[in-house]
């Protein structure tokens, strides 16, 4: 992409959509370029593997500059950038062999006879505060995260992203990926009993015993 010059970059977002839609390639640059690193973030999120990643950026980055001229500006040009980016990853993700449901169940937590959990210290009070998701940022987990998201199937990786990581609310997931609010639920909570068994990190309520 051309570099685009100081004026185009202080041009207001709505100047550059235009210009970008009418074909000037150094705007649609000025226009993408504060917001990649957001875009690749959600998508990597999503994919979990770099290579897959920076592939569906640039799918998703081409859809973008093809669908501009239909951009009404009704959301901030990073909001609508950002849920075609959202859309790619998902799709990307289901070109891929669909995991069974069952792959975390050795992660879930198992019930006695009597209803009791038969090993309370695997059951962690995922918090989700502020400071439990500035916790996941954090560079020493973030392999042991991806790990964990990893594990995950497809579905239940994309509602815990959207969810948990990338702040959505239930009935913004729900409408996003067409699914109902209690399924959004099932799968977040399923998601979360399973990564909070492979990041014992983020239990407060262990803390200092």
């Amino acid at each position: 992409m051309p570099e685009p010059s100081l004026a185009q970059e202080a041009q207001p977002e709505s100047a550059l959509v235009q210009a970008a839609a009418q074909g000037d390639p150094a705007a649609f640059e000025a226009l993408i370029r504060p917001h990649l690193g957001m875009l690749f973030r959600v998508i990597d999120r999503i994919l979990g593997n770099e290579a897959e990643s920076q592939d569906a950026l640039q799918d998703a980055l081409l859809t973008i500059h093809r669908e501009l001229t239909g951009f009404q500006g009704a959301s901030k040009f990073s909001t609508w950038a950002y849920r075609i980016c959202v859309n790619q990853a998902l799709m990307a993700r289901r070109k891929r062999v669909r995991r069974r449901e069952d792959t975390i169940e050795d992660l879930m937590p198992r019930f006695g006879d009597e209803g009791h959990h038969m090993s309370v210290d695997t059951i962690l009070d995922w918090s989700e505060d502020a400071e439990a998701l500035m916790k996941v940022e954090q560079e020493e987990l973030q392999a042991k995260v991806r790990a964990g998201l990893d594990r995950l199937s497809d579905d239940q990786r994309a509602v815990f992203v959207l969810r948990d990581l990338e702040g959505w609310n239930t009935d913004e997931v729900a409408s996003h990926l067409g699914l109902t609010r209690e399924l959004v639920r099932q799968r977040v909570h399923r998601a979360r009993l399973a990564m909070r068994a492979l990041l014992p990190e983020f239990n407060p309520s262990l803390e200092g015993r």
